[in-house]
């Protein structure tokens, strides 16, 4: 991923509540190894995304507030086929609970 499509993406003034997270997706590559080009219908849901936004956590039984464990910005893997998908300005986001969230990809 560049420099430019990392800072490229930024909130589209969402603000997930909870323990929600806003991430968009990255595009899955369209070529493989061997020059095969894929059509749309073919791609596999990306499971990598970028986190946009994220709410102020949830609280335990206790009342503590437990914040979400990534920040705007990161980079994650997400399940597959979680969270809830939203089209806003012709552009595709995606709201998952930290949950679902994998792991935080490091650099």
């Amino acid at each position: 991923m560049t420099t430019e499509e990392k800072t490229k993406t930024k909130a589209p003034g969402l603000k997930p509540l909870g323990n929600r997270v806003l991430v968009k997706r990255l595009e899955a590559e369209e070529t493989l190894k061997g020059g095969i080009i894929l059509p749309d219908t073919a791609k596999k849901k990306q499971e990598t995304a970028k986190v946009l936004a994220v709410g102020e956590g949830k609280k335990d039984k206790d009342g503590k507030l437990i914040p979400v464990p990534v920040k705007a910005g990161d980079l994650v893997l997400m399940d597959k086929y979680s969270g809830t998908d939203v089209t806003l300005d012709d552009e595709e986001y995606v709201i998952v609970r930290a949950d679902d969230i994998i792991a935080i990809v490091e650099e």
